[in-house]
């Protein structure tokens, strides 16, 4: 292995022996930099020397460091668990997996579910999270499933979320409850996983826009069906998590369906459309557990990208995806945000009886408290609405503050739903003002003709989905694969943009992407 890193959540340790109480919590110490670094995640090395070599240990030498790291990992709250052990040069290496104990929120990263429609996506997650089996006739997907139309045509067209919750021991807690209770995983659980369902579908293409640019998913899971292939949306959604710089994770599904020449057919076309130019993607098949922790670490740099194997009627490669969603690492970081200003994106508004208005989203930044008065925006007018907060909750478990990173509902008073719209935001007023123009670093991704002055687009920025016209550009005309600056100004309402916003312009099946390097209003 590569020389250890000061840096990352990586630590080696050749022997730990002679623990005394000084030198327990000066390891802890260390110990508890590694999670840090991990976002409340950690891997140790024991019989590793820190140039890498696998020097190995003996089994009472691997004993006695196991005893002493336990009681090191006690005192900086981690519990933890371990992963494999394999031979070195004189004895064994054990790789040892930490994590925060139940004393911290847990940790929790968040997945997003791409692919085209019918590949597979919403029977996964209903798999996944109900622990259960498909029939082959809708069962797993009707579970989570919104709407009754949805059910009906077999069609994904809105954003949903359910979560799995994993404990101490790495045990998926979603498996021993009787039935799925999204606030009894939240509280038993220690790392949690959001599985964000997205539609499939062209003709929802926004929607999807919407949940990626709306949850600022750690990672995109892009479902294939072996037995057609990388078709439809699927090369859409690869470019997009590819411009949005967004890890992918492929998940083969139904292959207790496809005969094995389509089989190898499919795996061989989205092999091939990994490694394309721009795409520039490692694929890496993941069949044992070794893989898996091997897959886990690389993952988050998004060079490696892991492929799956499932059948969500027998049950085939679920366990391997099970345990790799356990280790799969929290990219987004979220600590320096917290002390900014608030800021909350609405992603959506309902209407619940004796509470009244009811919003959610993610919060970009700073944190909130029950009982604070915060302000509504931008109203048609750029103005703002002092509104109260009247109660948080989050994974359905009120809290009484909730952080930047956090997917939250909130109550509020004070304002009718009817004036409140998808892409205002709540704010401290510190973190936003509202904006009619600005100027961006953009890219055509695909456009039949040529981008001037003049094309008015739909712009998609967090929850925000406005049509925006380019009032300048240079060069003055852009085509498809070509980069530029460019002007754009809200046609019909200001809205809250912040520089280095990265967003996403679209128009027919015309597709950009850009960064925001200035507010010019």
């Amino acid at each position: 292995m590569d020389r250890e890193s000061e840096s990352g959540n990586i630590e080696y340790k050749l022997l730990l022996d002679r623990l005394n109480e000084e030198k327990a919590e000066r390891l802890a110490a260390q110990m508890l930099y590694r999670l840090n670094e991990g976002h409340g995640e950690a891997f140790y090395i024991l019989g590793l020397s820190d140039d890498g070599e696998p020097v190995g240990l003996s089994d009472e030498e691997l004993m006695k460091s196991i005893e002493n790291l336990k009681i090191i990992a006690q005192k900086a709250g981690a519990s933890m668990q371990i992963i494999r052990t394999v031979l070195g040069e004189k004895g064994a290496v054990a790789e040892v997996y930490l994590r925060r104990s139940r004393n911290y929120p847990p940790v929790e990263v968040s997945v997003a579910l791409l692919g085209n429609v019918d590949a597979g996506k919403s029977t996964l997650k209903g798999v996944l999270a109900f622990s259960t089996l498909d029939n082959g006739n809708g069962y797993a997907m009707s579970l989570v499933a919104r709407y009754l139309h949805e059910i009906k045509m077999r069609r994904t067209s809105s954003v949903s979320v359910h979560i799995l919750g994993y404990d101490s021991e790495g045990r998926l807690v979603n498996d021993m409850l009787q039935s799925y209770n999204e606030a009894e995983i939240y509280l038993r659980s220690n790392k949690i996983i959001h599985l964000i369902d997205l539609a499939g579908h062209e003709k929802y293409l926004k929607t999807t826009l919407k949940g990626i640019m709306g949850n600022l998913p750690d990672y995109n899971m892009l479902v294939v069906s072996l037995s057609s292939g990388p078709i439809g949306t699927f090369r859409e959604h690869l470019g997009i998590s590819v411009a949005l710089k967004i890890p992918i994770i492929i998940v083969f599904t139904k292959i207790d369906m496809a005969p094995k020449p389509v089989a190898e057919m499919a795996v061989n076309e989205v092999v091939k459309l990994l490694k394309m130019p721009g795409v520039d993607k490692i694929p890496f098949f993941v069949k044992d557990d070794s893989d898996l922790i091997v897959a886990s670490k690389n993952v988050a740099n998004g060079r490696i990208t892991p492929i799956f194997f499932v059948s969500n009627k027998t049950g085939e490669g679920l366990d391997l995806l099970k345990k790799f969603l356990n280790f799969l690492p929290r990219r987004m970081s979220w600590e320096d945000k917290i002390s900014k200003g608030f800021l909350l994106y609405i992603d959506d508004i309902f209407r619940v009886t004796g509470v009244g208005p009811v919003v959610s989203g993610l919060i970009s930044s700073g944190s909130v408290k029950e009982g604070e008065e915060m302000f509504l925006g931008p109203m048609k007018d750029g103005t703002f609405r002092k509104v109260m907060i009247t109660s948080i909750y989050k994974s359905r478990v009120p809290v009484e503050t909730a952080y930047a990173g956090d997917y939250v509902t909130i109550a509020l008073s004070r304002v009718e739903p009817e004036e409140i719209r998808s892409g205002m935001v709540l704010t401290d007023l510190k973190s936003a003002r509202p904006t009619w123009r600005f100027r961006a670093d953009i890219r055509v991704l695909h456009h039949p003709t040529l981008i001037k002055a003049g094309y008015e687009p739909v712009v998609q920025v967090n929850t925000v989905k406005e049509t925006a016209k380019i009032i300048s550009s240079e060069p003055p005309y852009l085509k498809t694969g070509e980069f530029g600056s460019a002007v754009f100004q809200f046609k019909y309402r200001p809205v809250v943009v912040r520089e280095g916003d990265t967003f996403i312009f679209r128009e027919g099946k015309a597709r950009g992407i850009g960064r925001i390097t200035e507010i010019l209003n």
